[in-house]
């Protein structure tokens, strides 16, 4: 029986050693990331990682610097190494059309571009329109603005996930085994490729940041209240249930604030991004919509540890304040 392994996993530098293992029981592995030039000689050690990577616009330099490195050893080790990611791919063929002087209206109604470009514009759009509303607007055009971004962004990820999920139907049988990258919001992808996939290809996914929390003494996933949200709307798009989509939305609001966005080069025995986005999860699940409410207008304009201070001096403050856990919905 051929296997597939759906690797859920955040892209921090903490996480390469689990990673690491988790591919290395594989023969072949398909990377989150499009065709790039050089890759190839990249792995092969014969391009260096760094005039690698110049080129690339990658939005975690340390963990991508780390993967180079585990990519050329697992190569070397005789793993065979692909890069396939279609949504990503188009995104960049739309770039190169637009550069050379074409206009949203010359794409081809038949092409897949026009969905890509389609899916991407609703999504951006949606999310700056929550950027300009959680500067300026009120808590409740605010919580409105996350949740049609959440919902654009949801629909992007559906067509990602099937892009992704029908070019690699045919790669992955190709391999006695298989090894797919994808960041844990892509849970979707698994579901796809197992419905896809004929019957003798097992197909499982790995949830890559559990077995570091069951080394915290921890258990469950780690999804925050916007990751909860999108993909409740991606399972579900049609779904309207106001009361529970506006506290995840209110939450997602300050949980974005609170949570450290900087890089850091943590190893895989202390887990400082793990820490923390366990931490503020835990925080933001005892906050009420009214809770979210007080501290939106506080902390819209303060910085990550200004927002943490808030917080945690409301969760501080006793009974008295309005408050609803997940249980009380």
């Amino acid at each position: 029986m051929q296997q597939v392994s759906v690797g859920l996993s955040l892209h921090r530098p903490e996480m390469i050693p689990l990673i690491s293992e988790a591919m290395r029981g594989h023969d072949a592995i398909f990377l989150e990331e499009p065709p790039a030039p050089g890759f190839d000689r990249m792995i092969r050690g014969e391009l260096s990682i760094d005039d690698y990577l110049l080129p690339i616009d990658v939005e975690y330099p340390l963990f991508s610097r780390k993967m180079c490195d585990l990519l050329q050893d697992l190569y070397a080790e005789g793993k065979a190494i692909l890069q396939v990611e279609p949504f990503v791919e188009s995104l960049l063929s739309i770039h190169e059309f637009f550069a050379e002087g074409h206009k949203p209206e010359d794409l081809n109604k038949n092409s897949i571009l026009l969905y890509v470009y389609r899916a991407e514009r609703a999504a951006t759009g949606a999310l700056l329109a929550y950027y300009q509303t959680v500067g300026t607007g009120t808590f409740e055009k605010a919580i409105e603005a996350i949740i049609r971004f959440a919902r654009a962004d949801a629909a992007r990820f559906r067509l990602r996930d099937s892009l992704r999920a029908q070019a690699l139907v045919s790669l992955v049988q190709e391999y006695p085994s298989s090894y797919i990258e994808s960041g844990q919001i892509h849970y979707q992808l698994w579901r796809l490729l197992r419905d896809r996939l004929p019957s003798h290809v097992r197909v499982q996914p790995l949830f890559l940041a559990d077995a570091a929390l069951r080394s915290m003494g921890e258990k469950g996933h780690l999804y925050g209240p916007g990751d909860q949200l999108t993909l409740l709307y991606i399972f579900h798009p049609t779904i309207s249930q106001p009361g529970w989509e506006n506290l995840l939305a209110a939450r997602s609001m300050i949980y974005s604030k609170i949570l450290e966005k900087q890089e850091s080069n943590g190893d895989g025995e202390t887990f400082p991004h793990l820490r923390d986005e366990l931490a503020c999860i835990r925080s933001v699940r005892q906050l009420s919509i009214d809770d979210c409410r007080y501290l939106f207008p506080q902390i819209r304009r303060a910085s990550s540890p200004e927002a943490r201070q808030l917080v945690t001096a409301l969760m501080a403050v006793p009974e008295g304040r309005a408050k609803k856990c997940d249980s009380d919905l």
